[in-house]
C-alpha cells in the first residue's frame, strides 16, 4: 500500500514537473521572437531597423487575438474529415474547463510561422501589407496544415512524423517568404543590368550574432517542450546542441575553401539551418544520425542561398527560405532515413500500430513515404494559399512600398523615425542605399505632376563663378553642384549621359529649406526638426558648356512643386588626375 502510494505521488510529480516544463518550454519559444527580431535586424540596413522591429512584434500581437479567434479551433478543435478542426468559440463560453496550456504552446509556434516570412520580404513590403498576410498566416494557413500533423489529421492518423515543426513550421513559412520574396521583386540595387547579385551587407552582424545566440537557447524549448520522460528530454537537448554546432563546423570550412575565408553572415545561418532540420526527427534521432543530419543542413544553406542568388533571382536579406525552406525540407525527409526505435520515448507507428522506423535502421520505404507524401500535401497547400494570399493584397492595398519609401528607408516613412538609434544616428550613407550610376538607372522614372511653381522657384541656381577666362589661357573649369530628390537620380545621370557628362559623384544628404520638412512625432511629441534626405550630385565640366548642364537638370528635376532642388555653381582652379599626373582640361577627359 505504501509503495502505491509513493508510486502515485511520484507520477503526479512527475506529470506536474512536466506541465510545468511545458510552459516554461512555451516561454523559451516566445522569447525566440527577440532572436528573430535581431537576426533580421542585423542582416538588414540601419535604415529599415524601425520597421523590422515592429513587424517581428506586430506578427505575435496580431497574431494572438485572430489564433484566439479561429486558428486554435481550426488546429485543436474536434477532427472534421481529417481535414481541420471544428471552429468553436470555447476560450470564451467555457473557459473553466478550456484546455490553456496548450493554447498558450500552438500560439507561440503560430507566431514563428508568421515570423519567418517578414525576413525574406525585409525593406520593401508595406506595413500594413505585413499586418494583413501575417493576421492571414496565424488565422487560416498554418492552423489548418498544422491540424493535419498535430491536431488529429490525416498525416497525424496515417503515421507522418514532425515532432517539433520541420515541416508545419518552417517550410510553411520558408515557402510562403519564398512566395513573397518572388511576387514582390528584389530591392533596389540587387541585381545589376545583367541580372548579376550584389551583396548589400547587413548592418550589424552584432546583433545577427545575438539573434542567432537567443534562437539556439530558445530552440531548447522548442524541441524540448512536449518531451514526455526525463530521458527523452535529455535526448532531445542533445541531438539539438550537436546538428546545429557540426552545421555551423562544415559551413565554415565550406566557406573558407570556396571564398578564402570563413564567412561570419553564412555560418549564424548555418547554426539556424541545423536546428531547423533537426527540429522534426528531434525526438527519434540519435547522436550519429544528428551529426549527419547537421552536415547536409551546412552544406543546404550555402546552396540555397546561392540558387536563390544565381538561379532564381529572388531577394532574400537573412536567408530566410535557405534556412527554413530547404532545412524544414531536408528534416522532414530525414525522419524517414534516421528514425531509431532505441532512442528513448520512441513511439512512431502507422494507423494499425505497426512500428516504423527509418530506412537506415531497417524500416524500408514505409516511414519515408509517410513523409514525401506529407512533405508534397503541406508544400502544396503552403504555395497555393499564400500564392492567393500574396495576390489579393498585391491588387488591392498594394504589397511593395515606393520606389521612394525604399530609397529613404522604411522607418522614416513608415514610422516617422529619422533613425532607431537615435543619437547614434548612423551617416546617411550607411543608412541609406549606396548608389553606383547602375543601381540608380534600376529606379523606375517617376511621373511629373501638374507644376504649381514657375521653374524659378521650384529650382533656384546659385552662381559663384567669374565669367573671366583664366590668365594663364588655359580652358575654364567649373563644378556644378545639384541637390535633388532621390527618386530623381536615375532620369539626372541618364539626362547628363546625353551630353557627354559621364562622371558624377553622388552623395545621400539630409536638409531642410524654408518648408523645414515634414513633421513626424516620437512617442506622441513633436519631432522639431525633420530633415529630408535627398542626394548631392556633382560634376566638373570644361569641354560641356556650363549652361547645358544647368539647362538639362532643371529641365529633369522640374515638377513645378517647391523643393524641386537646387543648383550651384562654382569655379575650379585645377583638377589633377593622380592615377596618370594630368591636370586641367586633360585631367577632366575619358581615356
Amino acid at each position: 500500500m505504501t509503495q502505491e502510494i509513493l508510486d502515485a505521488v511520484q507520477s503526479a510529480a512527475t506529470d506536474t514537473g512536466f506541465g510545468i516544463w511545458f510552459l516554461i518550454g512555451a516561454s523559451l519559444v516566445f522569447f525566440m521572437q527577440a532572436g528573430f527580431a535581431m537576426v533580421e535586424t542585423g542582416f538588414t540596413r540601419a535604415k529599415n531597423a524601425g520597421n523590422i522591429i515592429m513587424k517581428n512584434l506586430m506578427d505575435f500581437c496580431i497574431g494572438v487575438p485572430v489564433f484566439m479567434l479561429l486558428g486554435y479551433s481550426l488546429l485543436m478543435g474536434d477532427d472534421i474529415g481529417g481535414f481541420i478542426g471544428a471552429p468553436s468559440f470555447e476560450i470564451f463560453t467555457n473557459y473553466k474547463n478550456f484546455d490553456w496550456a496548450p493554447f498558450v504552446f500552438n500560439m507561440v509556434f503560430c507566431a514563428t510561422t508568421a515570423t519567418i516570412v517578414s525576413g525574406a520580404m525585409a525593406e520593401r513590403t508595406k506595413f500594413l501589407s505585413y499586418c494583413v498576410y501575417s493576421a492571414v498566416i496565424s488565422m487560416l494557413v498554418y492552423p489548418i496544415e498544422a491540424h493535419w500533423i498535430w491536431g488529429g489529421g490525416w498525416l497525424a492518423q496515417w503515421g507522418f512524423h514532425d515532432f517539433a515543426g520541420s515541416t508545419a513550421i518552417h517550410m510553411v513559412g520558408g515557402i510562403a517568404a519564398l512566395v513573397g520574396a518572388t511576387i514582390l521583386g528584389p530591392r533596389i540595387g540587387k541585381f545589376d543590368k545583367n541580372g548579376k547579385p550584389k551583396a548589400i551587407p547587413g548592418h550589424s552582424l552584432t546583433l545577427g550574432a545575438l539573434g542567432c545566440f537567443i534562437l539556439w537557447f530558445g530552440w531548447y524549448g522548442f524541441n524540448g517542450a512536449a518531451a514526455t520522460s526525463t530521458d527523452q528530454l535529455g535526448s532531445i537537448f542533445m541531438v539539438t546542441t550537436i546538428a546545429p554546432a557540426i552545421a555551423t563546423v562544415v559551413c565554415m570550412i565550406f566557406t573558407w575553401i570556396k571564398y578564402g575565408k570563413p564567412d561570419v553572415s553564412m555560418c549564424l545561418n548555418a547554426s539556424l539551418a541545423g536546428l531547423v532540420a533537426i527540429t522534426a526527427p528531434c525526438d527519434v534521432t540519435d547522436a550519429g544520425s544528428a551529426a549527419i543530419i547537421g552536415a547536409v543542413a551546412g552544406l543546404l544553406v550555402c546552396f540555397g542561398v546561392w540558387l536563390l542568388d544565381y538561379k532564381l533571382k529572388v531577394d532574400d536579406p537573412v536567408g530566410a527560405v535557405a534556412v527554413h525552406m530547404m532545412n524544414g525540407i531536408w528534416g522532414t525527409i530525414a525522419v524517414g532515413l534516421f528514425a531509431n526505435p532505441d532512442v528513448p520515448g520512441y513511439s512512431l507507428a502507422d494507423q494499425n500500430g505497426n512500428q516504423l522506423a527509418g530506412v537506415f535502421y531497417g524500416g524500408g520505404g514505409a516511414l519515408i513515404g509517410r513523409q514525401l507524401v506529407g512533405l508534397v500535401a503541406v508544400a502544396a497547400w503552403a504555395a497555393i494559399t499564400m500564392i492567393i494570399v500574396f495576390q489579393v493584397i498585391k491588387h488591392t492595398i498594394g504589397l511593395r512600398a515606393s520606389e521612394q519609401e525604399e530609397i529613404i528607408g522604411l522607418d522614416a516613412t513608415e514610422h516617422g523615425l529619422v533613425s532607431s538609434y537615435a543619437d547614434f544616428a548612423p551617416a546617411m550613407a550607411q543608412a541609406a542605399l549606396s548608389y553606383t550610376k547602375d543601381d540608380a538607372k534600376s529606379v523606375t522614372k517617376v511621373e511629373k505632376s501638374e507644376p504649381v511653381v514657375p521653374v524659378e522657384k521650384a529650382i533656384q541656381v546659385e552662381s559663384y563663378t567669374t565669367e573671366t577666362p583664366n590668365a594663364d589661357g588655359s580652358p575654364k573649369m567649373t563644378k556644378i553642384v545639384v541637390i535633388c530628390r532621390q527618386q530623381k537620380l536615375n532620369d539626372l545621370i541618364q539626362a547628363f549621359e546625353t551630353i557627354d557628362v559621364t562622371g558624377v559623384t553622388v552623395t545621400n544628404v539630409l536638409g531642410c529649406g524654408m518648408q523645414k520638412g515634414k513633421t513626424e512625432y516620437y512617442r506622441g511629441a513633436e519631432v522639431e526638426a525633420s530633415l529630408l534626405p535627398k542626394v548631392k550630385v556633382e560634376v566638373v565640366v570644361c569641354k560641356v558648356p556650363t549652361r547645358a548642364v544647368i539647362d538639362t537638370a532643371k529641365n529633369v528635376l522640374y515638377t513645378g512643386h517647391i523643393g524641386d532642388g537646387k543648383i550651384f555653381v562654382y569655379n575650379i582652379e585645377n583638377v589633377v588626375k593622380v592615377r596618370t599626373g594630368e591636370e586641367g582640361y586633360d585631367a577632366l577627359q575619358d581615356d
